[in-house]
């Protein structure tokens, strides 16, 4: 952090199973230990020197509150990033919430355990299935679901393609059905990727904000487009930028979709540098691609 290499700090484990809204996979390990921009993707390891986790926020406005993704919750997915260089996750198509002692009480259900549907996707492998809202899974490929944040885990480290039974609850009856686990439909294939045009010279692969996205980060659809990728020894990895990031304006345009931003490159200088204005986390800031 702040250039100064190779910094270790310590703290404690503050609390474990943190759901900070980073969206539906929240698991994070909470730590008092100072943690500073540059410090993601660090290690958090215990007095063994076993690495317990990687360093991946924190709360800007507050002081000793960083967050870890578990070290059990990354490495089922160092293969597929080694492999691949990406993670591929599961899709059910449904959406989901707590259920609370009343909701149980009215659906006729004895404990308050399991994940409550609200919603299926049309066409979705849960809408195939035949899971209809109001449906609570209680159990998904044989393992038990406490809540909605379980059912959602699970979900994801099933692999695509792969049948599961479900198990739910519906007007007090207990039904299995089976269901084929699909892909995540945010994760397109290199293919169907937008890219900007050179990626080889700027490096920057682009992506239009869906409103999902755009709602898990407190935007509006069409406010600026995502970085879905970042090429090696390009102007943008040399810059800073991250997988993650939202670029708002280009050359001080603001850009509403990766098309707009094709434009935008294609009207820049060939040596002019690329002013861009990029929101990470809670902030904004300006970055200048040179080649």
């Amino acid at each position: 952090p702040f250039g100064l290499s190779h910094t270790v700090t310590s703290g404690i484990v503050s609390a474990k199973g943190r759901v900070i809204g980073a969206g539906p996979y929240d698991n994070f390990i909470q730590t008092d230990a100072s943690i500073n921009p540059g410090n993601s993707g660090g290690p958090l390891y215990n007095m063994k020197g076993e690495v317990v986790g990687i360093n991946t926020a924190i709360i800007p406005y507050g002081q000793g509150i960083g967050f870890a993704i578990p070290i059990d919750t990354a490495k089922p997915l160092i293969p597929q990033l080694v492999s691949k260089g990406e993670v591929t996750r599961g899709y059910l198509g449904v959406g989901i919430q707590p259920l609370t002692p009343e909701l149980a009480k009215s659906l006729k259900l004895e404990e308050s355990k399991g994940a409550l549907v609200s919603d299926v996707t049309p066409a979705s492998p849960a809408a195939k299935a035949g899971i209809q809202a109001g449906d609570v899974i209680v159990s998904f490929d044989k393992k038990a679901v406490e809540d909605a944040r379980a059912l959602s885990a699970l979900v994801a480290e099933t692999p695509v393609g792969q049948e599961a039974a479900v198990t739910i609850f519906r007007n007090g009856q207990k039904q299995v059905l089976p269901v084929v686990v699909g892909k995540f439909p945010s994760e397109k294939s290199e293919e169907e990727s937008s890219t900007l045009p050179s990626q080889g010279k700027w490096g920057l692969q682009l992506q239009d904000l869906t409103p999902q996205m755009a709602g898990r980060l407190g935007m509006k659809a069409g406010q600026g487009v995502m970085v879905a990728g970042i090429q090696n020894g390009t102007p943008a990895a040399r810059a800073g930028i991250h997988q993650g990031d939202v670029i708002l304006e280009m050359n001080r345009q603001p850009v509403h979709s990766v098309e707009e931003a094709r434009q935008l490159v294609a009207k820049a200088g060939e040596k002019d540098p690329l002013l861009l204005l990029v929101k990470r986390d809670r902030g904004n800031f300006f970055i200048a691609l040179t080649l």
